[in-house]
């Protein structure tokens, strides 16, 4: 399946336009990010990352921030010097950073990545598409064990339909193809018109729907006409905290049209040692899909501090 469309959403964890990120610069250099233990740094400096000390950097979004503040503090747990470098920004300014050793240590999303690194790659599986970015990462950079938890575009149904229809949270894409010709579904106007979209909802699983409706992607539009039931069906994100808040179901993908968006550590290669791997691949192994919902939704509906929630999950995970 090519990534191609997928890579191109407006959101940071997919890829911005290197322009925005050029002509973000000043505004960067002007709002340092904060790290956990309350100092400052310049989000665009090309310090290497001082010997004997892992740098933990995030995109500027809440849950790359908390998934950082997860990666480490499971470090510390183990003894290493740890800082964080929050909120840093895109794609392109953190791939750039990990390049050059001033980060070393951030939370990806393999197939998000890959398709940054190769926008005509195929994503088949998630040892598929880990081997394929390994192939294309900078010499410096390797991915580590990619985690159960996915941050990705599905097709969910408001609480309204979902009783209606009789579909739960083990409910498949397939189970709409009777119902779909009575619904109406919203999303970005691109996937109106992309394979991981309407045209591949059709040929993958034989959906016809009554009718589309442009919204954003995955954002305050879609959310708020799913809930309102302007459309029954949208396109919205695994781990976006509006499914818990409004009860949304989100439906299974077994064909896996939308690819892959497993949360995976990237990592300089010599910025951690043997117990630094195992460590960040011990968390991997605990963080599935389901848990990361629920640790998004303490931070932005609940408004906990993320750092104080990436603690609490790792004590309750026996991480920390």
């Amino acid at each position: 399946m090519n990534s191609t469309a997928k890579s191109s959403r407006s959101r940071t964890r997919h890829t911005g336009a290197a322009a925005v990120a050029l002509t973000a610069a000043a505004a960067l250099l002007a709002g340092c990010s904060s790290d956990s233990d309350g100092t400052s740094d310049n989000p665009l400096a090309g310090d290497k990352a001082e010997a004997g000390t892992v740098v933990v950097g995030s995109n500027n979004f809440a849950e790359s921030t908390l998934l950082a503040d997860i990666y480490g503090e499971a470090l510390k747990a183990k003894g290493l010097k740890v800082t964080y470098k929050h909120n840093i920004g895109s794609r392109e300014t953190t791939y750039g950073m990990m390049k050059n050793g001033s980060v070393t240590v951030l939370p990806e999303y393999n197939g998000s990545l890959l398709a940054y690194l190769d926008p005509k790659a195929e994503q088949k599986s998630v040892e598929a598409v880990n081997e394929a970015a390994k192939a294309k990462l900078d010499k410096k950079l390797t991915l580590l064990e990619s985690s159960p938890a996915e941050n990705k575009d599905s097709v969910s149904v408001n609480a309204e339909t979902a009783k209606k229809y009789g579909l739960t949270a083990e409910s498949t894409l397939a189970d709409l193809k009777d119902v779909a010709p009575d619904l109406v579904i919203g999303g970005s106007p691109e996937f109106q018109t992309r394979q991981q979209g309407l045209k591949g909802l059709e040929s993958v699983y034989g959906l016809k729907f009554k009718s589309f409706k442009a919204l954003d992607a995955g954002g305050p539009l879609t959310q708020s006409a799913l809930t309102k039931n302007d459309v029954q069906a949208a396109d919205v994100f695994t781990t976006d905290p509006t499914i818990i808040k409004e009860k949304f179901v989100v439906l299974k993908d077994p064909e896996n049209l939308f690819g892959h968006a497993n949360v995976t550590p990237l990592v300089t290669k010599d910025g951690l040692d043997k117990e630094g791997v195992a460590t960040l691949n011990a968390v991997s192994a605990k963080l599935d899909t389901e848990t990361l919902l629920d640790l998004d939704a303490q931070v932005q509906l609940d408004k906990k501090d993320p750092l104080d929630v990436a603690k609490e999950w790792l004590k309750s995970a026996g991480l920390l």
